[in-house]
């Protein structure tokens, strides 16, 4: 049975995100849902030694109440520098930075030259993924037709996928109507993120949400260790 996940396109997201990539055959990035602002799609957290830092890609918003995250414009390419400097001057000493340090500052070099968010997005996401040795398939909710209604709509992407399993992040268990899938055939799951170990982390406190750079940069080719979904492989 072919598994899919839905999920709107995050900057450099946390772990979890990619579990739920990596616990599915096909994972599809619904970037035709209302851009939100002060969310996760153009920012995300790093640890420093002294606290969380934001990231933030600027984006055109002011007036656009219901863009599309897929036709939501950065604003300059500044951007894309200032945050490789400061993943660079926060991570220098981190064990694992001269290692993939040229593989994230080739991948920023790339994100300055785009002018979307999903493009940037989508950019992270899969290069990331190669890192993990990810290989789930990513595509687009623009790829398959939309059918009208919150539920409805996750469904109908489920099947034109050609899936019989749909993993959810479990904030969607707020909205999603479980009937609307049982009569598609379709088996619910949601992802559960409890029994994350902790890693070698700086700071005094242990932040599991931050930014999966975090993770690769303090733990290596062994970051999969600490993620969910690699268990049992």
């Amino acid at each position: 049975m072919k598994k899919v996940a839905i999920l709107q396109s995050d900057y450099i997201p946390w772990k979890g995100y990619f579990d739920i990539i990596n616990s599915v055959d096909e994972f599809i990035l619904y970037d035709d849902m209302q851009y939100t602002r002060r969310d996760w799609r153009n920012r995300n957290q790093i640890k420093t030694p002294s606290g969380l830092l934001w990231l933030t890609i600027p984006v055109e918003s002011k007036g656009k109440f219901f863009q599309r995250i897929r036709d939501t414009k950065v604003t300059g390419h500044k951007w894309a520098q200032e945050h490789w400097r400061s993943i660079s001057l926060n991570y220098a000493r981190a064990p694992y930075f001269k290692e993939y340090g040229p593989f994230f500052e080739n991948l920023y070099a790339e994100a300055e030259k785009l002018d979307y968010l999903s493009e940037i997005n989508h950019l992270f996401l899969t290069g990331i993924c190669s890192l993990l040795g990810i290989k789930t398939a990513i595509t687009w909710s623009s790829d398959y037709p939309l059918a009208e209604g919150k539920t409805e709509r996750l469904a109908a992407l489920v099947r034109s996928a050609g899936g019989g399993y749909y993993l959810s992040g479990p904030a969607a268990k707020d909205y999603i109507e479980d009937q609307v899938f049982k009569d598609a055939g379709i088996q619910l799951a949601y992802m559960s993120y409890e029994g994350y170990p902790e890693y070698p982390q700086r700071g005094d406190s242990f932040t599991h949400n931050v930014s999966i750079l975090d993770l690769l940069f303090m733990t290596g080719p062994s970051a999969p260790d600490y993620m969910l979904s690699f268990r049992g492989r």
